[in-house]
């Protein structure tokens, strides 16, 4: 066994997939300028159990200026803020929406201490406070409403949990919380589609994020990669003809875990 390996196996005791294991060693280590995570699984992924919590975090790394844009996009003054918080201030179920959805976490707190039961309220589509913070990535709005109570698998009127939302849109911190907490790995929507699903058809958002997404979900121990939407695709199929990501699909085909199936 190739010694840097076996150094990952010793030190985490199996307990961590080798995509996060990859990831965080490579950050303290000097690899090599083309040292590749995903050949690694490829070549040793029999060694990892499936499922073990996650290490990944969002990339903060910028890939032809995507990540740059987006945030300039997103971007808005706090007095723009404050006089939208003005105006839904007399309808606080609105504004904790919006609060979840812009992660003002002072605001959020502040209506959830008020009325706890805010954090079970829902737009016309049926999106959560919790949704809206995961679609966007909030992971800090996302913690605080699960600590109040917000249950991880409200489903939308089409059917859709917060980690659709987030792998949706390659949300790849907030999917990992989510998971943490419980979060349906496999669940469908009313069309049949799974957070897979959702993560091999993103194409619009960072490519180094929408790899990584499909690395966590890859990584876990009780996905159901073959489930079919009613359109009869597979998520591998999805990515097949949507990017150029399906070779994520076929590195993890043949991996076997080391935990037994209970």
């Amino acid at each position: 066994m190739n010694l840097v390996v076996k150094y990952y196996v010793v030190r985490v005791s199996l307990l961590q997939p080798l995509f996060g294991l990859a990831k965080s060693l490579k950050s303290k280590m000097d690899f090599p300028e083309d040292f590749n995570q995903l050949e690694l699984l490829n070549s040793h992924g029999h060694l990892i159990p499936r499922g073990a919590n996650s290490m990944w975090t969002e990339s903060t790394e910028q890939e032809d200026g995507e990540m740059e844009e987006e945030t300039e996009e997103g971007a808005h003054s706090e007095e723009w803020y404050l006089q939208k918080e003005g105006a839904l201030i007399e309808n606080p179920s609105e504004l904790v929406l919006w609060a979840a959805e812009h992660n003002r976490l002072s605001t959020l707190r502040r209506l959830l201490i008020v009325n706890p039961s805010l954090v079970h309220g829902s737009d016309e589509d049926g999106y959560t406070p919790l949704h809206r913070a995961a679609y966007n990535g909030h992971s800090d709005a996302v913690l605080i409403l699960l600590a109040a109570g917000s249950k991880v698998n409200n489903r939308t009127i089409d059917g859709w949990t917060p980690l659709h939302s987030a792998c949706r849109w390659s949300r790849i911190t907030v999917a990992s919380l989510l998971l943490q907490h419980g979060a349906e790995l496999n669940a469908q929507t009313n069309g049949g589609l799974t957070p897979l699903h959702l993560a091999a058809s993103n194409t619009g958002s960072s490519k180094i994020a929408c790899a990584q997404t499909l690395e966590l979900l890859l990584s876990q121990r009780h996905l159901k990669a073959g489930l079919r939407s009613n359109s009869g695709e597979t998520a591998s199929e999805v990515a097949s003809r949507s990017g150029p990501l399906h070779f994520l699909f076929e590195m993890v085909e043949d991996c076997v875990s080391v935990v037994p199936e209970t």
